[in-house]
């Protein structure tokens, strides 16, 4: 009986059956089985298990510390996640939600390249050759000089894009996306699990063999991670998410990996007209546009490795629902509710009657502990009427700091980066861990005799 081509493989557990079951035999999970193309039977006979020739292992202290050569694109902060530059047959995963953004900005690295003499070459699965001039037109008079003259392919067949690549020997060269491109010897539709980690691991042995660095432009599930394999994430050499809501300006860029350069920077951009326009001093435009009104506060957030300013504005406000609304946006909804719990056990904010909204504004995610106290202090003020600070306080208040379930503040990272960066700003009024030692004494440092002048009238 002839072996058959493609094998159905459980992304769980690595369990192969030759037909598909919608439960998977091995660790009986649901619909995790996917056709992958069948590996190449293995030689029999004992003589044939030693015909590979040894290697010779070789000490690291005898090996040449090389620093790896950089393609600069031209867009500062995306030259610094990537830790200089674009390395040479490098494969980054660029991520991100439909509409924030991802085209725009490797059209943009693309015609700025383009413009530097560099060989490029724009491949698309989604958009036709004309809307793709379109954005380039756009960018052409904006950010990116070059774009019109970039090399574009929109093809969907595995094959066809690697006999351009070998042909064209690009520099740098853009998939979007790689869920579009499909493998003729695989039967499973384009998207899937077997043909996204084919289709990626054919694309890293051409561009591994010809030097050429490869942008992989990947979906986003609705959960906002990384569509397909989590192999796809182990095979790249960079993985870069872009973060924001479209209908918002600002959009920041993170290295979630990066084996040539550090995890722990981000990148922010603005979305303009004339395409994205990075933000150099994000923290100066936050603080401008934060309010004095009861409910704000400015938090000293660390975005990688430099400080960020960014408004948190929290709404209370009487509910008639059972249970009521707990609404927020740029925060963990689970962090919104352990702050809220603290705050009515161990500092006497009761919020269990009223409706809560919290925001970060400009469209920022702020994943870290250190937002806790902020998120704190914004809840109170809003539900006494009271801005942080006092009446007379002419500067927004800032604050960090992580907050225990048993009422305590504690220490986070980057302390002194974080104070100077308020400091920076004339934010004379920061409540931090050192200020104030529990959460309670962080509220009476934060809104004084108003809060409770405010509480008997």
């Amino acid at each position: 009986m002839a072996r058959p081509a493609t094998v159905h493989i459980c992304s769980q557990c690595g369990h192969q059956e030759a037909k598909w079951h919608g439960q998977c035999p091995g660790c009986r999970a649901w619909n995790t089985l996917v056709e992958e193309r069948a590996p190449e039977p293995a030689g029999r006979g004992r003589g044939l298990r030693a015909a590979g020739a040894a290697g010779t292992p070789v000490r690291l202290r005898d090996l040449a510390a090389d620093q790896a050569p950089r393609i600069p694109t031209g867009i500062g902060e995306l030259d610094r996640l990537l830790g200089g530059g674009i390395v040479p047959g490098s494969l980054v995963l660029l991520g991100g939600s439909p509409g924030i953004g991802k085209s725009t900005l490797t059209t943009m690295a693309l015609g700025l390249l383009q413009g530097a003499g560099r060989r490029t070459l724009y491949i698309s699965g989604e958009e036709s050759a004309a809307q793709i001039r379109l954005r380039a037109e756009r960018l052409e008079a904006g950010s990116a000089p070059g774009a019109l003259d970039i090399p574009m392919l929109a093809e969907t067949d595995l094959a066809t894009v690697l006999a351009t690549m070998e042909a064209e020997r690009p520099e740098v060269c853009v998939v979007d996306s790689v869920q579009t491109l499909a493998a003729g010897d695989l039967t499973g539709a384009a998207g899937t699990v077997g043909q996204v980690r084919e289709v990626a691991g054919r694309i890293m042995e051409v561009a591994k063999r010809n030097d050429t660095a490869v942008i992989l432009v990947g979906h986003v599930t609705k959960d906002g991670a990384l569509a397909g394999p989590r192999v796809l994430e182990h095979l790249v050499d960079c993985v870069l998410q872009f973060e924001g809501e479209k209908e918002r300006t600002y959009r920041t860029l993170r290295a979630l990996k990066n084996r040539f350069g550090s995890t722990n920077d981000v990148g922010v951009f603005e979305m303009r007209d004339g395409g994205l326009v990075e933000v150099l001093d994000a923290s100066a435009r936050f603080v401008a546009e934060a309010t004095r009104a009861p409910g704000s506060v400015v938090l000293a957030a660390m975005e990688g490795s430099r400080p960020l300013l960014v408004e948190v504005q929290a709404l209370v406000s009487p509910s008639e629902l059972v249970p009521p609304r707990r609404v927020c946006a740029g925060i963990d909804r689970n962090r919104l509710a352990l702050v809220l719990a603290v705050l009515a056990r161990h500092a006497g904010v009761g919020t269990g009657t009223a409706d809560v909204f919290v925001n970060v504004v400009g469209g920022v995610r702020v994943d870290e502990p250190g937002a806790d106290l902020a998120i704190a202090l914004a809840v109170a003020s809003a539900a006494r009427g009271v801005p942080l600070g006092g009446e007379d306080a002419r500067v927004p208040a800032c604050a960090f700091g992580e907050i225990g379930l048993t009422g305590e503040l504690r220490t986070v990272a980057h302390h002194d980066r974080r104070t100077d960066e308020a400091a920076k700003f004339g934010l004379g009024i920061v409540i931090s861990p050192d200020v104030a030692p529990t959460l309670r004494a962080a509220l009476t440092a934060a809104l004084g005799r108003a809060s409770g002048a405010r509480r008997a009238a």
